[in-house]
């Protein structure tokens, strides 16, 4: 814990404002990606060093298919390039790696790396890293629906056995506890799919800061604001 503040073990970030970030600078949108990239590697080392357990960036939604195949390609070369080098991020920051959504979808050289690295930096217990990468809130309820009808389909679950706990149990991280914080950047208020069950209690937090210029003293920001936020859970009062 730094300067007295209350340290969310969990922090998970809508990286909005690429894009309009680039645009205002008279580059291309692909540009503003490039740069948002690198914020990364920044924001999770300071993650760590805050004491911050769980982060976990939405990087690549399941409605994001539909922008252009120039957008779309450059993310995924993106991708391609951050999986290779975050290798070292992860020996050098006792850093462990997740991917989450759904990866049937990404090509099998991108499957067959992240499969790699998530082998490979199993074994640290720093700051848990995890990549939403073709992820949607909605997609995601869908999936754990179908694997708890397929269990009752053959008789290892009855209908009235279903919990929330069996639910929580069969998201794409059921290990990594809900987070206690969720940021956004770039003026919008909303969490655009993100999520969905895991939020039901996160403290919202959200900058007009694009993330190509949120660092480390931004994410000090929003740990502070939620720092002052008296927490409750359950009653009248919540």
């Amino acid at each position: 814990m730094q300067d007295n503040l209350k340290i969310p073990a969990h922090v998970a970030i809508i990286m909005d404002g690429n894009g309009r970030w680039a645009k205002a600078q008279g580059k291309p949108r692909t540009f503003g990606h490039t740069e948002g990239a690198k914020r990364v590697a920044d924001v999770t080392r300071a993650a760590g060093e805050l004491g911050i357990k769980y982060v976990t960036l939405y990087a690549f939604s399941t409605e994001n298919w539909s922008r252009s195949a120039e957008e779309v390609g450059a993310l995924m070369k993106l991708f391609r390039g951050y999986l290779k080098t975050c290798i070292k991020d992860a020996d050098e920051n006792n850093m462990r790696i997740r991917v989450i959504g759904d990866k049937t979808a990404l090509d099998p050289d991108i499957r067959e790396s992240i499969a790699y690295v998530e082998e490979h930096s199993a074994k640290y217990d720093g700051v848990t890293l995890t990549l939403a990468i073709n992820y949607g809130g909605r997609d995601e309820l869908t999936r754990a629906v179908r694997k708890i009808a397929e269990s009752v389909e053959k008789g290892k679950l009855t209908a009235s056995e279903i919990t929330a706990d069996t639910i929580s149990a069969s998201l794409d991280a059921p290990d990594i506890p809900d987070p206690d914080l969720m940021i956004r950047t770039c003026g919008e208020e909303r969490i655009s799919n993100f999520l969905l069950w895991e939020l039901a209690y996160s403290e919202l937090y959200f900058t007009d800061v694009a993330w190509p210029d949120f660092g480390p003293e931004e994410l000090k920001k929003a740990v502070e604001a939620y720092t002052r936020r008296d927490r409750r859970f359950g009653g009248a009062d919540e």
